[in-house]
């Protein structure tokens, strides 16, 4: 599994990157295909498309990033990004300590930009 270090040094894999997806979209894209109205901006044509999203995943006692290859077959874990315990603090304190899959958003997503050099 990659770390923050390997996306940096991937641009191709940065510029796949799908800053504005969730994980409900993504659901709702990849595994509802089939059935959804294709008035929005995105739309699946064959099991040949797919996309790339981060996540923040609190399933475990701390929350971490992930990020995902999803297509209509599979969602695959291609890194896994431990966030600044300053932000990890922050994000608890705004989401609680429920367990989920939360799409990226506010600091966390500004963060990740900056890292990545894709703000």
């Amino acid at each position: 599994m990659m770390i923050l270090n390997d996306i940096k040094n991937n641009q191709d894999l940065i510029n796949s990157i799908d800053w504005d997806m969730t994980p409900e979209e993504a659901v709702r894209l990849y595994l509802e295909w089939g059935n959804n109205w294709a008035g929005g901006n995105y739309v699946i044509r064959s099991k040949e498309d797919e996309t790339h999203y981060f996540v923040v995943n609190t399933w475990k006692e701390s929350p971490v990033i992930y990020l995902i290859r999803r297509n209509s077959e599979d969602a695959e874990e291609l890194a896994k990004i431990d966030m600044p315990s300053n932000l990890k603090r922050r994000f608890i304190k705004t989401n609680g300590h429920y367990k989920g899959v939360y799409s990226i958003e506010g600091e966390v997503k500004d963060w990740l930009q900056e890292q990545l050099n894709a703000a």
